[in-house]
């Protein structure tokens, strides 16, 4: 008896290529894998980077708590002393005597989850560059704020921030976008003295909101006219202000 179905044959060029679709496919796996985890390393180096040039001042725990003499021999006494004259006059910030005085504050700082610790200034031409040290979950950044302080035509002060770095990663655009809206979410939350020197300094780094460079320094009230940053120093030119 002869059966009726007949049995079609496929070529082997066909059966061979439907045994390489499964390994094509199992490849192009595997190197989407990969790159994921090339990716994720390379972000992670990234973020873990140490700057060359990140080096925060130790202070000896004993005189950590001390008051810098920098700060009341060479700013606040000069200052002070300056503006009896009523002429304007020139304070010059040293980069060694500012971080004198913010080694010998209060660290580290917690704020949430976070730990910010060993913070460091650096004076460069025409910037001022904060950096230091955020531990989130056991594991530790550096992060970099670099910020390019102006005064427009009217002597308003603008505290600039032009970039920030999470490591060797600049996030400035990601940031600045965060540090605005949670400016908002601040100021519609709690009632803040929009006069205060703290909060106009605190809208010019996160809104990019300029302010009138006032400053009360032991009784005396003197204005920024003119910002010069050389490498290593700061230079303000300060009037005084009557009382």
């Amino acid at each position: 008896m002869v059966s009726s179905k007949t049995e079609i044959k496929r070529p082997n060029s066909e059966k061979t290529a439907d045994v390489k679709k499964p390994k094509k496919r199992k490849l192009k796996r595997l190197y989407w894998l990969l790159a994921h985890l090339v990716a994720a390393t390379v972000i992670v180096v990234l973020l873990l980077y140490k700057p060359g040039r990140y080096h925060p001042l130790k202070i000896d725990p004993a005189q950590s708590r001390q008051v810098s003499t920098y700060l009341t021999t060479d700013l606040l006494a000069p200052i002070h002393n300056a503006a009896q004259l009523g002429e304007p006059f020139d304070l010059t910030v040293t980069q060694a005597g500012i971080n004198d005085i913010i080694a010998r504050s209060k660290w580290p700082r917690d704020s949430g989850d976070a730990r910010f610790s060993a913070p460091a200034v650096l004076f460069v031409p025409d910037s001022i560059v904060l950096m230091g040290t955020v531990a989130l979950k056991g594991v530790e950044f550096v992060v970099t704020i670099v910020l390019e302080p102006s005064l427009d035509e009217q002597g308003l002060l603008n505290l600039r921030a032009a970039k920030l770095k999470v490591g060797a990663m600049n996030i400035t655009l990601l940031a600045k976008v965060i540090a605005r809206r949670m400016y908002q979410q601040r100021i519609e939350a709690v009632p803040i003295d929009k006069e205060d020197i703290g909060a106009k300094i605190a809208a010019s780094l996160l809104n990019d909101e300029p302010f009138d460079p006032v400053f009360e320094v032991e009784g005396n009230k003197v204005r920024i006219e003119k910002v010069t940053i050389r490498k290593q120093e700061l230079i303000l030119r300060l009037i005084p202000l009557p009382d």
